[in-house]
């Protein structure tokens, strides 16, 4: 009989403790996660998306902590690519909100009108608070929807896929690296913009490719239900990895897109030539419809998950009355102390930023409990999007809490920014909690560990992000204007909330579709499908290229599956799939950096 007392050497013991939480592991993280976030936050001003940093940092670990060390484990790996995720993604909530106080005060001193006071204190600590409240909030989801639920959360399974892919299995490394190369290759040919036509004539003769879109109605549809496909592999990539649990994001976009656009056009909803039918039917009717759907499906959603929700914080209690429950060496979560003091001190660092940005003590109180309230949903909503559809309604989010605070706070600018940058970098870390939690139970990691990692070193992005932001505004002419309109760097999210704000000053909101919106998000959050308002909300609010891309991958798993088998799928696919986000997100930080780079290489 074998030996009870034998482990390997991937299985902790009392007498060879396990390498996980470790130096090296966090020292690789913090040191990635600040690379990135440099990176990524400059890729965000240029195209107005981020590019997830989990992939990357978990290929760089194993480089590093395998090759280099020579003594790295998977979950250490995993140790290293949730903080450097981190620390990334708590600079795109920044940089998604932040320019639109740069350039929204830089037009109003061109107009002659008054200028806001940008000071950068209560927007670092508003981010701060945001990180650590992102956290926290998102922990005692964890077991619902990771275990119990089983959401796919797609980024987090082909993290998971890399990490192993590294140590074993020859085939799913060569598959992997084959879907980056073919990812990679391609990226690099829609930047080079060897594939480009000019917009006039794409739009004239009904086909060819324009801003890395395809675009083939080829003179026979009008521009508002013309078939277009973001030329994204890691869009369709995310598809691959969600299959039939993505189809109802993918009918939403297809009812937003070939059902409501063409009625706004028949009943006169739009005005207007017919060239700009298009944007306007998007602008003013989809992406404020489709918020409101986010919101009703989500406050549904909440009405339906309560008692779950009740049940995880109850087991979450107990545990925490457990002699060792949520220490470093057993538990499967935080303990609950540590979340509740992670709380306060969060709520405490909102009222002291919103103080400090000119409201009234009033107005800084009412600022942190609304603001702590609104990212308690937020965190359900980008559970359930992120988890499904592996995408995170972050900047619609934001624009959603602006607009609140700013009646609420009388038009406030800086106020509700702050309750802004809290959201936007809070809902932003809990999917990426969640996330990088699927990666560590597919691989067998301790969540307690990851959650203590991400906890202490997340408050480090929204410094960094909002550093290089003053950066690069102060990069350009007479020391400002270093991104807008009409320059390199167009920050088409920071843009967008410029929009709200001015429209909100004016009073021109978009009440009734947010109404409407809110009302069929809670039909349809009441539907058996769990998730179901949230998945057509976001279809409707992001464009139908991105929606179409994502379809097709959904539908390209299902058509293999079918003909390969599910074993098929999950250890040939699933690991070409990762190689295809891989590859691009790759491709997308080298690019980034060469753009920081260049004009002080090439003089």
């Amino acid at each position: 009989m074998a030996n009870r007392s034998s482990h390997r050497d991937d299985i902790p013991s009392s007498a060879a403790p396990y390498r996980e939480l470790t130096v090296a592991g966090i020292a690789l993280g913090v040191a990635q996660g600040i690379v990135l976030n440099v990176a990524f936050v400059y890729a965000a001003l240029k195209l107005g998306f981020s590019i997830g940093g989990s992939t990357v940092a978990a290929i760089m670990g194993y480089a590093l902590l395998r090759g280099v060390l020579k003594k790295g484990t998977l979950v250490e790996n995993n140790i290293n690519q949730t903080i450097a995720s981190g620390i990334n993604t708590a600079g795109t909530g920044v940089v998604f909100t932040v320019p639109a106080l740069f350039m929204l005060d830089a037009k109003w001193r061109a107009e002659g009108l008054a200028g806001l006071d940008l000071q950068p204190i209560p927007l670092i600590i508003a981010g701060i608070a945001g990180a650590v409240l992102g956290v926290v909030v998102i922990i005692p989801l964890r077991k619902q929807m990771i275990e119990l639920d089983r959401l796919r959360f797609p980024s987090g399974v082909a993290t998971a896929t890399i990490i192993r892919a590294g140590s074993s299995g020859a085939e799913k490394a060569r598959l992997l690296a084959a879907g980056v190369l073919v990812s990679g290759l391609w990226k690099l040919v829609m930047l080079s913009g060897w594939l480009e036509g000019e917009a006039a004539l794409v739009a004239a003769r009904g086909w060819g490719v324009s801003h890395e879109e395809f675009h083939f109605s080829f003179g026979v549809l009008p521009d508002y239900i013309s078939p277009v496909l973001y030329l994204s592999l890691m869009n369709i990539a995310a598809g691959l990895l969600a299959g039939r649990g993505g189809l109802p994001f993918f009918a939403g976009g297809l009812v937003a897109w070939w059902a409501i656009s063409p009625a706004a056009v028949s009943f006169d909803w739009v005005t207007g030539p017919v060239t700009e039918q298009s944007s306007q039917i998007y602008g003013s009717m989809l992406r404020p419809l489709g918020i409101g759907v986010l919101i009703g499906g989500a406050l549904m959603g909440v009405v339906t998950a309560f008692p779950a929700i009740q049940s995880a914080l109850r087991s979450l209690a107990s545990a925490a009355r457990t002699v060792g429950a949520g220490s470093q060496v057993g538990g499967d979560e935080m303990k609950l102390p540590t979340l509740i003091f992670g709380t306060v001190a969060a709520v405490a660092l909102f009222f002291c930023a919103s103080l400090l940005s000119g409201i009234s003590i009033g107005g800084a109180a009412l600022s942190a409990v609304v603001g702590t309230l609104w990212l308690g949903l937020a965190a359900l909503i980008v559970a359930q999007a992120t988890g499904m559809t592996d995408i995170s309604p972050m900047s619609g989010m934001a624009l959603i809490s602006v607009t609140l605070m700013m009646y609420l706070l009388d038009n406030n600018i800086i106020g509700a920014m702050v309750v802004g940058v809290a959201v936007c970098v809070a809902i932003g870390q809990g999917a990426d909690m969640m996330q990088d939690l699927k990666t560590g139970f597919l691989i067998g990691a301790r969540p307690v560990r990851q959650q203590i990692a991400q906890f202490s070193a997340t408050w480090m992005g929204p410094l960094i992000a909002l550093g290089v932001i003053y950066l690069l505004w102060s990069g350009g002419p007479d020391g400002q204007n270093g991104f807008g309109e009409g320059t390199s760097l167009p920050a088409p999210q920071g843009g967008a909330l410029m929009g709200i704000i001015e429209a909100v000053k004016s009073g021109n909101v978009p009440i009734d579709k947010y109404t409407m919106g809110g009302l069929i998000g809670a039909l349809l959050g009441a539907a058996p499908r769990p998730g179901l308002g949230v998945l057509v909300g976001l279809a409707m609010y992001l464009p139908f290229s991105i929606t179409l891309g994502y379809g097709l991958g959904c539908l390209a798993q299902m058509a293999i599956q079918k003909v390969k088998g599910a074993a098929f799928c999950e250890h040939k696919l699933v690991p070409f799939a990762a190689g295809l986000i891989v590859g691009e997100a790759l491709t997308g930080v080298g690019h980034a950096a060469w753009s920081i780079l260049k004009p002080y290489l090439t003089g």
